[in-house]
């Protein structure tokens, strides 16, 4: 963790323009994001790497490294879709008018209200969800925001979405491994499939390995792909909060580039108006927005906030009016004027939802490196305790292909979704079809029942609490 801080997050502290407490707040919020996505590692990943140990597929001194490693390449390249979807619960553009000092008291309620839940279920060994954990967590900070500066503090509409991902996933997840393994053991005449590993040397055959290998790497990489963005999006958040002028667009995407797409949205407008002037008020509307955000883009300023806020909304708003034009089927737009709307949407929205390099290099080593260590609790509990025999090849294999499926389909969707949630209800899945109710351990569903149930309550209420408190000494 003090490598990692040096190596990537204080070449970027000298180009800071902060000064005095503030800094020390920044550097302590930076730590935080660090050490929530360190603790993410060893306390999601773990099941990822469960079914491979337990198993005998892998060594645990092989297993974590390369589920690690794989992470790592997860965060790296599943793009930011779910951290900008993380990032839309909070009220960036009211924070980006307040003093910095606000964000603060935010960004410091969600990171360390995160952690400390997430400490206590990984001590006490119950997989507990770190994206249900975060999601309280800015729930109960985008409150206690509302209360203080009487703005809406929660964007209730994305909540509602990413909520409905977060019950949804699990469900699926059971059913889905339910079925696979109904389906394997109908189908397949492989009996070695389905043998439950005994002692120190009984491991699985080649094949067998290969697939539990190949499930745990997927498992592994999506989860980076995921988890790894809610890390991104805090960090982002964090970045925004202190230093909006330089990071809430992207300064580094040419002027030029811009007005393409403005100027290609503006022919569309031209042209599609004159093809049919009755519908015109939309168009009239898209074309008022595209005129706004030329004038903003001249006038931004990476060290002034005024600008580049005024800059920010005004892009949004015409990907908005963008997309608000391109579904309404009662515009007469071709085919090909449709798709050049969309690809200058598509364009303009890299303005604003984006992420720099350092920043993903950063989480993805945190994310990396905290699935080496402290993982043992939750494996044990994955591996032993979900259900009343051990692990077989075959529920290992459906329930890590499940989960991959999962998560690696709500990823591409830019939905944030528990890997904890996902495997455990596969695994819990798999184990009904091998056996009836009476495979499952019940003190253990109990656990993470009442862990899943409670998680959400006592996230909002530890990031209230914490917001109430830094409120009063920062």
């Amino acid at each position: 963790m003090h490598q990692l801080f040096i190596a990537v997050v204080l070449p970027f502290i000298g180009q800071v323009e902060l000064g005095g407490y503030l800094l020390a707040v920044f550097l302590l919020c930076i730590l935080a994001v660090i050490g929530f996505e360190f603790v993410n590692g060893f306390h999601d990943t773990a099941n990822a790497v469960a079914t491979v140990i337990y198993t005998k597929a892998l060594k645990p001194i092989y297993a974590i490294p390369w589920s690690g490693a794989w992470n790592f390449l997860g965060v790296f390249l599943g793009g930011v879709t779910v951290a900008m979807g993380i990032l839309k619960l909070v009220p960036l553009d009211k924070l980006m008018t307040l003093p910095v000092s606000v964000g603060a008291c935010l960004v410091l309620s969600v990171l360390l209200a995160s952690i400390i839940w997430n400490l206590g279920t990984w001590y006490l060994g119950i997989p507990c969800s770190s994206s249900h954990t975060m999601i309280g967590a800015m729930i109960g900070a985008g409150l206690a925001f509302t209360w203080y500066y009487n703005g809406p503090g929660v964007n209730w509409e994305k909540a509602e979405e990413i909520g409905s991902s977060l019950i949804l996933s699990p469900i699926i997840g059971f059913g889905a491994a339910a079925l696979l393994m109904l389906f394997l053991k109908h189908v397949t005449k492989s009996h070695a499939l389905f043998h439950i590993p005994s002692g120190e040397n009984d491991r699985p055959p080649i094949h067998i390995r290969l697939l539990l290998i190949t499930t745990c790497t997927l498992v592994s990489f999506f989860h980076g792909s995921n988890d790894g963005q809610k890390g991104v999006g805090l960090f982002m958040l964090i970045l925004i909060a202190f230093m909006p002028a330089r990071f809430a667009v992207n300064h580094k995407i040419p002027n030029a580039k811009v007005l393409t797409a403005l100027n290609q949205t503006e022919q569309v407008i031209t042209k599609t108006i004159a093809a049919d002037p009755g519908k015109k008020e939309l168009l009239m509307k898209l074309n008022g927005a595209v005129n706004q955000t030329k004038a903003s883009l001249a006038a931004k300023n990476e060290k002034d906030v005024a600008k580049t806020y005024s800059y920010r909304k005004q892009v949004e708003g015409v990907i908005k009016d963008i997309r608000a034009v391109v579904k309404d089927e009662n515009i007469k737009i071709a085919q090909q004027d449709r798709a050049t709307l969309t690809s200058a949407s598509n364009e303009l929205e890299h303005v604003t939802d984006f992420a720099p390099i350092w920043v993903i290099a950063t989480i993805s080593l945190s994310l990396g490196l905290g699935t080496m260590i402290g993982w043992k609790r939750i494996v044990v509990t994955i591996g032993e305790k979900i259900g009343n025999e051990h692990l077989n090849y075959a529920q290992g294999a459906t329930s890590e292909i499940v989960a991959a499926s999962t998560i690696g389909l709500s990823t591409a969707f830019g939905l944030p979704v528990s890997t904890t949630h996902v495997l455990s209800s596969g695994i819990a899945g798999a184990m009904v079809a091998s056996g009836g109710k009476g495979n499952l351990n019940s003190k253990t569903l109990k656990n993470i029942a009442l862990a899943w149930v409670l998680t959400l309550p006592v996230a909002i209420i530890l990031a209230i609490l914490l917001f109430m408190l830094f409120h009063l000494f920062i």
